[in-house]
């Protein structure tokens, strides 16, 4: 966990840095409340197998504004360096800006795209992402909170700070192996395996869908016969659904009688058409053509045939 004070030595770093493929990169912020933030530490990890700490850098950049630049300039800018950071539009504030930034992962990002089955979490902190997925234990986020616009800087804060790198670089790790887990190749999946398993959880399905539609209706006629509009999980809110109707007929005197330009394309669905009958060559139609693709479980085929 070197601590870099030396203007001169983080330059050297920062040119090191410039080799690399991958770098996790986080930061800590001075007065980050404040209308004017400062960038106090810039913590990089260029081996995401290092969990001792080693091989992590942390910069000391609270007033080096010149450091700061030349590592927008070298590193968040280069587009052959892949630069992770845990949600990366904070960082990239005091960091260039995103509109500047290159080849940018944000492991936040990355875990909001998961379905929710693969990633039940109640968020996607990074304390949450590392102790979930990544099995760290007893995380502590006190020092987030702490005073980066002093120094020096207490060993608590160093120690957060590294730890922080090593959190994000294993999340990130994770997170890419459940994504190729995830996105297996179509061409190669095992039918009968995907088949089982939808089977499997299409009956859990129902029954759970059912018993929670019944659910919400339990609660919302106790908490009506109760007159309760609100409990420690739940509001119940009325209110007013309000359609407005016109005849066709209507519509074309009121554009025989005043200037109003409703010529605009009307969905013809399936019912007009067959209303229309012959006329309906009579009109000039734009027709658009997609490819839709319905899977349909073959126990519930009888359902569909019935609509």
């Amino acid at each position: 966990m070197p601590y870099i004070t030396s203007a001169k030595e983080m330059s050297y770093l920062v040119t090191e840095y410039t080799k690399a493929t991958t770098l996790w990169i986080d930061t800590e912020v001075a007065d980050y409340r404040s209308r004017q933030p400062r960038l106090s530490l810039i913590q990089i990890l260029d081996d995401p197998k290092d969990l001792s700490g080693d091989r992590i850098y942390l910069l000391d950049v609270l007033d080096k504004p010149g450091i700061v630049t030349d590592f927008i300039d070298k590193i968040i800018v280069d587009p052959a360096i892949e630069k992770v950071f845990h949600n990366a539009s904070y960082d990239l504030k005091l960091l260039g800006g995103s509109k500047k930034a290159n080849n940018i992962t944000c492991t936040l990002e990355m875990a909001k795209k998961f379905p929710y089955y693969i990633l039940p979490l109640p968020n996607y902190q990074l304390k949450t992402l590392a102790t979930e997925i990544c099995h760290f234990q007893n995380i502590d986020k006190q020092e987030q909170s702490s005073d980066w616009g002093r120094r020096p800087l207490s060993e608590e804060q160093k120690e957060y700070a590294y730890l922080d790198c090593i959190y994000l670089a294993q999340v990130h790790l994770r997170l890419v192996e459940l994504s190729k887990e995830m996105n297996s190749d179509p061409a190669t999946e095992n039918l009968t395996l995907l088949s089982n398993k939808y089977k499997q959880l299409e009956q859990q399905w129902k029954l759970l869908n059912s018993e929670f539609e019944h659910l919400q209706e339990q609660i919302k006629k106790a908490m009506q016969a109760q007159s309760v509009s609100e409990t420690i999980d739940f509001k119940l809110n009325s209110y007013e659904r309000k359609t407005v109707k016109v005849s066709f007929t209507e519509l074309t005197r009121l554009v025989e009688t005043q200037d109003i330009n409703l010529d605009f394309p009307i969905t013809l669905t399936q019912k007009l058409q067959k209303d229309l009958g012959e006329n309906l060559e009579q009109l000039s139609v734009d027709i658009e053509k997609t490819t839709a693709w319905r899977l349909i479980s073959k126990t519930q085929e009888s359902d569909f045939e019935d609509d």
